[in-house]
């Protein structure tokens, strides 16, 4: 009798315990679910520290699309939601979802301005800056490169905003607020923020970002017409490039009605797309251009972009000097880690092309190096 008295209590305790952990995973999943808000298009951007001076035409400037991984991607960081397969057949998977610590943040986040900073661009198109995030252990990357750019204006367009994730267990991502930043020496008239069509799953939309894309407007000196510059992340982790075939279509809406308004538009920044297919034969041959003991990862193997998919009166602008993106599967080792080009510009065919070309850092201090263009109007 005493034994089954004993089994009675192990057994309501045991139910006790599972229904606590269901009511609190359950209420867990509804936090995060009335967190969640999908960011609404054509949002009005503010300029801080705006300028008084237009662009002029048929004067050099130069423009830099950066993209800054969080402040995370040192050499040494690979990222969880990265898989890939070495060539022998060894299947390989990233290991964290935070910086690694915040002295290595730090230490990407300075090299980045330092990087940024030489090149002495007069506009900056910057990729995963955070704001305020757990990942980056809420060093404020934005506030930074605001200080080191003091005489350009500056915007700020969220596109990565979360609950306290708990996941991954053994590295949480906890909450997080990022987006694009804009700089510019030049007077912006008006910025607005596009929302680009992105994932309906519940589960995916959590990790990724609510990708989007901001338009800048710059009066130009002796014309009627506006310089659109405009600042933009493509979505990864796209199975079959669905959703970026979504994004480009609305993309090449905007810019075919740019174009007709008679605007010189310039579009940069991480495509996640292979850009440099148009100087080969196929597909696989520009993805497996950069040497490397790796196979064509899923998240850029369906997403090629080519010139003839672009509006009419645009170019596409990527050099095969230096990979733009590194694989962060595995540790970066040069030849051995996949790399390609997805970072460059789309260009109307009203802006004249002096120079484009990769900055080769070595992915020193992101999964990305920079890539800069420069150009004149007319």
């Amino acid at each position: 009798m005493k034994s089954k008295k004993i089994i009675k209590i192990i057994c309501i305790t045991l139910a006790c315990v599972i229904l606590a952990f269901v009511l609190l995973a359950g209420g867990y999943v509804s936090y995060v679910a009335l967190q969640y808000y999908r960011i609404e298009d054509n949002i009005e951007l503010t300029v801080i520290n705006n300028k008084d001076q237009a662009v002029n035409l048929n004067q050099n400037y130069s423009v830099l699309s950066y993209n800054l991984g969080f402040g995370a991607y040192s050499p040494e960081y690979t990222f969880f939601m990265d898989t890939g397969v070495m060539n022998d057949g060894t299947e390989v998977c990233g290991k964290y979802a935070k910086g690694i610590d915040k002295a290595d943040v730090l230490k990407n986040v300075n090299g980045q301005i330092n990087v940024s900073k030489s090149l002495n661009p007069d506009f900056c198109l910057f990729q995963e800056a955070d704001k305020k995030a757990d990942r980056s252990y809420n060093i404020d990357m934005c506030e930074s490169f605001k200080n080191a750019f003091p005489e350009h204006c500056v915007t700020y367009a969220q596109n990565f905003h979360t609950a306290n994730l708990f996941y991954p267990f053994n590295d949480p991502i906890g909450k997080t607020d990022a987006g694009l930043l804009t700089f510019s020496r030049y007077k912006i008239q008006s910025a607005v923020r596009r929302s680009f069509p992105v994932t309906t799953n519940f589960i995916d939309k959590l990790f990724d970002l609510d990708r989007c894309f901001a338009v800048h407007y710059l009066p130009v000196n002796g014309s009627d017409k506006k310089l659109a510059l405009i600042n933009l992340h493509m979505s990864a982790y796209d199975k079959g490039g669905t959703i970026r075939a979504q994004q480009l279509k609305m993309l090449n809406e905007v810019l075919k009605q740019e174009r007709e308004t008679g605007n010189f538009v310039i579009a940069g920044g991480d495509f996640n797309h292979c850009l440099i297919a148009d100087r080969f034969s196929n597909d696989e041959q520009a993805l497996q251009y950069f040497k490397s003991q790796q196979k064509t990862p899923d998240w850029v193997k369906n997403s090629v972009l080519r010139q003839s998919e672009l509006a009419q009166g645009y170019k596409l602008c990527a050099s095969l000097n230096a990979p733009t993106c590194r694989g962060a599967d595995i540790v970066y080792e040069k030849d051995v880690t996949y790399s390609t080009v997805i970072d460059g510009f789309i260009v109307s065919d009203n802006v004249t092309v002096i120079d484009e070309r990769t900055v080769d850092t070595q992915f020193a201090y992101s999964d990305h190096n920079p890539v800069i263009l420069e150009f004149k109007l007319g």
